[in-house]
């Protein structure tokens, strides 16, 4: 993750870090066969993703995909309301999204086999299967395969992307996902770390949100500074190649001397009215602060929940589902639903593709302790804009919830649908640091989009 003031002050060190790095330039990790999928369509790549990440995982039954008629075990406290779109229901804690269905589309039959919270986080975020259930109890390996918001970083970085004038392309906020150690999937793997989200670890709703690595380091003037950048720049003509170091440097200095970069973290300049619409907690100006960055050009924006009151509670609700989630869902449907509306107002909504999912969901029955075990053998995911179909449901459970009954979706075809809406052909091969092949995406595109879009 991208330390501004550390990298300034460790310039003297190149060399230093070029013989300890012992991997080869970047260019390599990628091969040159990253091909936009451009074929003669109608079709217009995304502006920027928005993926809303409700860590935990939570209840689908109890949210998108509710069973009143199934027994009291399985259809849980909540009750159903209708939405804006008849015929489609969904739970009563949920009711400024209810007001929008016909904007969102529900994926019913989204499914894996990962019951552990940091494979399936991986599954979830990369779009790739780990060995084994328990595999991946560390984060952020080298040998990991990269994310999809670092592969989009990539992409951009290599020309298959047009450049949008904003020089971070990934971005991750307001904390590090975090179970024992940091959740795996959060990073760029072997692709490297200058494809690393942009990692902003404060609340935006606070009065004094500031993103520290946007600030000169202290006793830095601006003359100093571009003093400091002409002189790596005569550095670089010494060296062959575009290694991990020069990448950090260039985007640090890009960063410091952007206004679109510094303009778009001032959130404090949104009207109250604004502010108020999206909730003032936490996770709504997250979302308010992600359509910010959507509009200062920034690609692939990751806004990680889990927090409730300042409290790291999370939607892994194994006791007391019906209590948590409520404190949940309440921030969460109003701060979605405002994103939702004030991108189409902005008309960002058909160029932006919005997620929000779990790594996995909860099971149909209640146990014992009121709670929801793990289940990612049916769960739901939600899809607005980005020339989604609104007001429609793809895939469905069984009568209780249990299995997927119609059209099953994986996280692979998840991330591929990710990549061929930004332009992205999912089939191309990419290369570990050994050079080792992988296809990008094994994932089949979800058919969710708009017959003119796709």
């Amino acid at each position: 993750m991208l330390e501004i003031p550390g990298i300034l002050e460790r310039a003297h060190s190149r060399r230093s870090f070029l013989q300890a790095s012992g991997y080869t330039a970047l260019a390599a990790a990628l091969n040159q066969r990253l091909l936009v999928a451009r074929e003669a369509s109608p079709q217009q790549p995304l502006r920027s993703c928005i993926l809303l990440m409700l860590y935990g995982g939570p209840s689908q039954i109890d949210t998108w995909d509710m069973k009143p008629h199934a027994p009291s075990e399985v259809r849980g406290d909540y009750r159903s309301i209708q939405t804006s779109v008849p015929g489609l229901i969904n739970c009563e804690h949920l009711s400024a999204c209810a007001q929008l269905m016909h904007k969102l589309t529900i994926i019913r039959s989204m499914h894996h086999d990962l019951t552990n919270h940091n494979s399936a986080m991986y599954q979830a975020l990369v779009g790739k299967s780990p060995v084994s259930n328990n595999e991946i109890l560390g984060a952020n390996r080298m040998r990991d395969f990269p994310n999809v918001g670092a592969a989009i970083s990539y992409a951009t970085a290599r020309g298959a992307l047009p450049k949008t004038g904003n020089p971070l392309i990934n971005l991750a906020l307001p904390h590090v996902m975090h179970n024992v150690v940091d959740l795996p999937g959060q990073n760029s793997g072997f692709l490297g770390g200058s494809h690393d989200p942009f990692q902003i670890n404060a609340d935006p709703n606070s009065d004094r949100f500031q993103v520290q690595n946007l600030q000169p380091p202290p006793g830095i003037s601006e003359p100093r500074l571009l003093a400091r950048r002409s002189l790596l720049r005569s550095l670089d003509h010494l060296d062959v190649g575009d290694s991990d170091l020069e990448q950090y440097q260039r985007r640090a200095f890009e960063l410091l001397q952007n206004p679109a970069v510094q303009a778009a973290f001032q959130i404090e300049r949104e009207p109250p009215r604004v502010r108020e619409d999206y909730g003032r907690h936490k996770l709504g100006q997250s979302l308010l602060l992600a359509r910010r960055l959507v509009e200062s050009g920034v690609r692939f924006i990751n806004v990680h929940d889990g927090v409730f009151n300042g409290q790291a509670v999370n939607w892994d609700s194994h006791a007391n589902l019906f209590q948590r989630h409520r404190e949940l869902l309440t921030p969460f449907d109003q701060g979605f639903a405002a994103l939702i509306r004030d991108l189409d107002q902005r008309d960002l909504l058909d160029s932006t593709l919005v997620i929000a999912m779990g790594e996995f969901g909860r099971t149909p029955r209640v146990n014992a302790n009121g709670g929801r075990d793990h289940w990612p053998n049916c769960y739901s995911v939600v899809l607005a804009g980005g020339g989604v179909r609104g007001g429609t449901t793809f895939g469905a459970s069984d009568h209780l919830g249990v299995y997927p009954q119609a059209d099953p979706v994986t996280p692979e075809d998840l991330a591929a649908t990710i990549f061929q809406r930004f332009g992205i052909n999912p089939e191309i091969e990419i290369r570990d640091r050994t050079g080792r092949p992988f296809q990008l995406s094994e994932g089949q595109v979800i058919p969710v989009f708009n017959s003119r879009l796709t």
